[in-house]
């Protein structure tokens, strides 16, 4: 097989929760547990309808305000308390621009439509990948069948010969059922043996 394509996803994969303390000690703060507040933001009804392109993110974060009941500087602290443990891979970024000049990298995203914003703007790392997909841009999500045939059709990629990456295992079964090959991220360095079977790596 030779591999043309190389997909990657973001959250969780290229972008992961390192440090899981400030989202414990916010959550804590808040009367939950970590995952309770993980699933407030990434689960909840308006989390779903701004994955999918329904709402904006800043209209999700507004509901989620409501739901917390907090004033605006209060809930300014909750949102940049979320994240203070994520961190950008940028070993894998890097070797994404190494792919690149000979295989087709693509971003293919669940998430809402200020990522693109973040990765163009913010972390300026664009030049990794040839396409960024995110599914609030085109209203179709994974695990849905529909988002990769969209990646198919409109990207002219061939499934026989693209691997794609996720950190969910959903999301990596319903590659593997569109004929795709599929990695199912646990770690760098997990992934990337994986990856250098299907590919040549240095």
């Amino acid at each position: 097989m030779k591999v043309e394509a190389v997909i990657f996803d973001f959250g969780g994969v290229l972008m992961r929760t390192v440090d899981r303390k400030p989202r414990t000690e916010l959550a804590a703060r808040l009367g939950m547990n970590y995952a309770d507040i993980s699933a407030l933001v990434f689960e909840s009804p308006s989390a779903l309808k701004a994955t999918q392109g329904i709402i904006t993110a800043e209209q999700h974060w507004a509901e989620l305000q409501k739901t917390l009941d907090l004033p605006d500087k209060e809930f300014e602290k909750v949102r940049t308390e979320f994240w203070a443990g994520d961190i950008l891979d940028q070993n894998l970024v890097n070797l994404l621009r190494e792919l690149r000049p000979s295989y087709t990298t693509i971003l293919l995203s669940n998430a809402w439509d200020d990522l693109r914003h973040m990765i163009e703007d913010v972390w300026q790392i664009n030049d990794a990948f040839d396409r960024i997909v995110i599914s609030a841009e085109i209203g179709l999500a994974k695990p849905d069948l529909a988002i990769y045939q969209w990646v198919f059709n409109e990207l002219g990629v061939n499934p026989a010969t693209s691997v794609f990456v996720d950190d969910f295992l959903h999301n990596v079964e319903a590659a593997r059922e569109v004929g795709m090959h599929a990695i199912h991220f646990r770690s760098p360095e997990q992934a990337l043996d994986e990856l250098r079977s299907l590919i040549e790596l240095a």
